[in-house]
């Protein structure tokens, strides 16, 4: 059971994150120095903070969730924020990355060229397809080949081995 008295850390001392996928609920209180209940009451506070759940309902958080966590806990115990500040202010830097997409022809990333490449050839790709379909002139059926020549009326389909 944990103990009422929780380590205070340095504000300035930065917490190490094992590398692991998955944290219990235990180790991620012990990595951000608060208490399991802060935790699970942060859930219902924090709709971005949703760890899974293995079977047996035992809390398992990823990476990105204890990073969240020192987030919180930042806004909360260092700036003095209240839950719902420390909500908006979570919801504004989510905004805020969001919209530093770049927006000048200039200023594309890599991948941003790449993907209005592609997209800009699937649309001529679309162009083309549409321009088919939409010409006057139907398309002639062209007649298949046989396999092989039908047998005539006086053969019969199996021959007699007499």
């Amino acid at each position: 059971m944990a103990t009422h008295s929780s380590p205070k850390r340095v504000a300035d001392d930065p917490v190490q994150i094992p590398d692991r996928l998955y944290f219990k609920i235990g180790d991620v209180a012990e990595i951000c120095g608060l208490e399991t209940y802060v935790l699970r009451f942060w859930e219902t506070q924090f709709p971005q903070l949703k760890p899974n759940k293995s079977g047996t309902g035992q809390r398992l958080y990823r990476r990105r969730e204890v990073e969240l966590v020192l987030e919180i806990k930042r806004l909360v115990h260092n700036e003095g924020y209240t839950l719902a500040g420390a909500r908006q202010a979570l919801d504004a830097i989510r905004r805020s990355d969001q919209s530093n997409l770049p927006l000048a022809e200039g200023d594309e990333g890599p991948r941003l060229k790449e993907a209005a490449t592609v997209i800009r050839n699937a649309r001529a790709e679309l162009r083309e397809i549409a321009g088919m379909l939409a010409s006057p002139e139907p398309q002639a059926a062209r007649p298949r080949p046989r396999l092989a020549p039908a047998p005539s009326a006086s053969e019969s389909l199996f021959p007699s081995t007499t």
